[in-house]
């Protein structure tokens, strides 16, 4: 029987199949109170002219989340402290034999998520980069598998929003409940009742805190001044503040 030292000297990976593996990054922001996607126009075949999202194959020194990373810098020119804010997780992975025509290729997908992210800037492999609001995706051919992956990564941040206080960052230090609710509503896609949205938010522990002072003026139609808040300690909401639509589900 040979060792582990033996073993690996002799093993030889062009016996089996060959495959790749790259990442692709399901950007989203808010810009102009809509919720957009980063799209990359592809230069090049395969899908020369389709729009794609930022990605690429993973260096063999790198590990598959400094690849994302490395991807949607290079695209967006953030790096350092900026990037770092920047809301970064794990979608998913897709490996359908036929999704990419050069060869049998997985893609390990991951999910940024921040507020006024900047102006795209199309690298060396792409004819153009922008920020296209979910309202406009039907309209653009996209390659390979992307559609797809954008539904996930819209899906898993609308998710995110009901059981975590990701919201809390699409806002400023310092924040009234109707701004929480623009961000909801934003990345939701529906309007939400103003007093019953004003009711679940202060009913989750740790969700906001007040900060005792309120706004300098009233709203634009006049009335009280509205209360000011602040991002609370909570990591995971409870109850959670579930969309309309699965409140009905769940009931």
């Amino acid at each position: 029987m040979v060792n582990e030292q033996e073993f690996l000297a002799g093993y030889d990976p062009r016996a089996y199949p060959a495959v790749a593996v790259t990442v692709d990054v399901v950007a989203l922001t808010i810009r102009d109170n809509e919720l957009q996607v980063l799209l990359i126009q592809r230069a090049a075949p395969p899908f020369a002219g389709f729009w794609a999202l930022p990605g690429g194959f993973v260096r063999p020194e790198e590990d598959l989340g400094v690849a994302a990373r490395r991807e949607f810098a290079e695209e967006t020119g953030l790096g350092g402290e900026p990037l770092r804010r920047v809301h970064f997780e794990q979608l998913a992975s897709y490996g359908t034999p036929e999704r990419d025509p050069r060869m049998r290729i997985f893609s390990i997908a991951y999910l940024a998520f921040a507020p006024d992210l900047p102006e795209p800037t199309a690298g060396s492999d792409a004819g153009d980069a922008q920020w296209l609001a979910l309202t406009a995706l039907p309209t653009r051919e996209l390659a390979f598998d992307h559609r797809k992956i954008i539904e996930d990564g819209i899906e898993r941040a609308r998710s995110k929003l009901e059981y975590t206080p990701l919201a809390t960052r699409f806002v400023g230090e310092e924040f009234t409940i109707a701004d929480l609710r623009a961000v909801y509503e934003t990345v939701w896609g529906h309007p939400l009742h103003a007093g019953n949205f004003h009711r679940k938010v202060l009913s989750v522990p740790g969700l906001v805190e007040g900060t005792g002072a309120t706004t300098e003026h009233g709203g634009p139609r006049g009335g009280p001044r509205a209360r000011l808040y602040r991002a609370g300690d909570a990591r995971l909401l409870h109850p959670a503040l579930l969309r309309p639509a699965r409140e009905e589900t769940v009931r």
